[in-house]
């Protein structure tokens, strides 16, 4: 490794062998320090600058799954069952709001069109004759007694009749145009939202009870990521705060959300949910999709330099200081906030702000310390 040093600063530094006497090494170079002629510094590209004070947010960084709130999943079933004749649904398919998506059949259904027709025709029977009776009564042709029958009977037909077209509607027969010419042993399934089918349940032929469910629908219009945070990390996390999303298989892309909702209870698991909105939602997103998210949970004010001035030797990391002109010495420093190619760095007895350091091509002059001819 020595060796490969010595040969990547001999290679940048070729052009300094000719020049004249002051501007070669100085003799004042220690062990973490040394002085370079104006040719080499051009050669390498080193650029310094001074450090600054920088709003950076620190991160939390968690993972999670797509979910798609209650609201937007639907459960399709037939509230007075029957047995499925016809359906072209696969997991997948996309369907719209009003669509037919399937057809049930049963004697009970034609039963039924056929109760509400007879009980809507003999209640116009009688409301007639509840008619004749209210003028007979007021003129005191008829007893009281066959009025109050009358009326009885009406009253009670109204109501079978309510809920025979109750029923109608409930599988979405219009009572209002069902006719003795109308009625059908077949009734349409329709989809009651726009979305994607994501399962199905049932087959052509198959009898369906009311409470078994045919199809599940998810509408993908409001789709959000809900993140796992442990019981310790939760009270860091509040509502606004900004979230960066990337997927397993796109890990180098993040989707800015914002935290919606922070659930107020921990599982057995000792973690809380927390809900997050896309700013713009991905075109590929799938509800149970698994994604990685780092929650920008503060935003402090730190000493901050560009990633790049950060050089690694042994098991610390240095930035290099520019103590004079064209002079340059290794500093130890401990990073910390990561955020847009920006990284914090500490000290712990100096106060940074304000140093030159290198902060572009630093590995040229951390080479030409490292590899300096031994002092006789």
């Amino acid at each position: 490794m020595r060796f490969i040093y010595g040969f990547i600063i001999v290679a940048i530094l070729a052009g300094c062998g000719q020049q004249p006497k002051e501007e070669t090494v100085t003799n004042e170079d220690t062990a973490d320090r040394i002085t370079l002629t104006d040719t080499q510094i051009r050669n390498a590209g080193v650029v310094t600058d001074t450090v600054k004070t920088m709003r950076l947010s620190t991160e939390l960084k968690v993972n999670g799954l797509v979910d798609v709130p209650p609201q937007n999943i639907v459960s399709v079933s037939f509230p007075l069952g029957g047995y499925l004749t016809h359906t072209r649904l696969l997991p997948g398919m996309h369907v719209r709001k009003g669509e037919v998506i399937a057809s049930m059949e049963d004697p009970a259904l034609v039963q039924l069109q056929q109760d509400y027709l007879m009980a809507r025709a003999r209640l116009g029977f009688l409301e007639k004759e509840y008619e004749r009776q209210k003028a007979l009564n007021a003129d005191k042709v008829s007893a009281d007694k066959v009025f109050q029958q009358t009326e009885s009977e009406y009253q009670s037909q109204r109501v079978l009749v309510k809920g025979y077209s109750e029923k109608l509607r409930l599988i979405r027969l219009d009572p209002e145009k069902l006719t003795d010419q109308t009625i059908s042993r077949t009734v349409p399934v329709y989809a009651p939202i726009n979305g994607f089918v994501a399962k199905v349940n049932v087959n052509i032929g198959k009898y369906v009870n009311p409470s078994d469910v045919l199809f599940e629908l998810i509408n993908p219009d409001d789709m959000h990521a809900a993140l796992t945070v442990f019981e310790k990390d939760i009270a860091k996390v509040k509502t606004g705060q900004r979230v960066l999303v990337s997927f397993v298989d796109e890990p180098d892309t993040d989707y800015p959300c914002e935290v919606l909702l922070v659930t107020r209870n921990v599982d057995e698991n000792r973690s809380a949910l927390v809900h997050c909105h896309f700013e713009k939602q991905p075109e590929r997103l799938l509800p149970g999709m698994f994604l990685n998210a780092r929650i920008l949970v503060a935003d402090a004010g730190v000493t901050a330099v560009p990633e790049e001035a950060l050089v690694r030797f042994g098991s610390s990391e240095y930035v290099l200081e520019q103590t004079a002109e064209r002079t340059f010495t290794m500093l130890a420093v401990e990073t910390g906030i990561r955020e847009n190619g920006m990284v914090e760095i500490r000290h712990k007895e100096r106060n940074l702000t304000g140093l030159r350091l290198v902060v572009k091509n630093p590995h040229p002059v951390l080479s030409a310390i490292k590899n300096k001819p031994d002092e006789e």
